[in-house]
């Protein structure tokens, strides 16, 4: 199981501690350190489109007009921060962490 996030944020925080406390064995991917292939981007967009990028930060309302009528790759590509958080992929994709993926990827 791969955990993609920013080690700052709380989410992939508590998200990552409540699969490791339950004995699921995941990697954390920081998405700075480590950025997305294209590849990877492809992929996360093509199961969530725009739900994949968070259009509440700060991020995405600092990004230009341009920048934001642009797709959702083009946005995470530029800034990968943007993303949604975290973006967990397990035996399929899942985006955020809420009481339904707690309960699935815990079972």
């Amino acid at each position: 199981m791969i955990l993609y996030g920013i080690p700052t944020c709380d989410t992939c925080k508590r998200a990552l501690k409540t699969l490791q406390a339950a004995g699921k064995d995941v990697t954390f991917r920081d998405i700075r350190a480590e950025p997305l292939t294209e590849a990877e981007i492809a992929a996360i967009v093509g199961e969530f489109g725009s739900k994949a990028v968070n259009t509440q930060s700060t991020t995405w309302r600092s990004f230009s007009d341009f920048l934001k009528a642009s797709e959702p790759e083009a946005q995470i590509k530029a800034q990968p921060t943007v993303m949604k958080r975290p973006v967990i992929k397990a035996d399929r994709w899942y985006l955020g962490w809420d009481a339904a993926t707690e309960a699935e990827l815990t079972a």
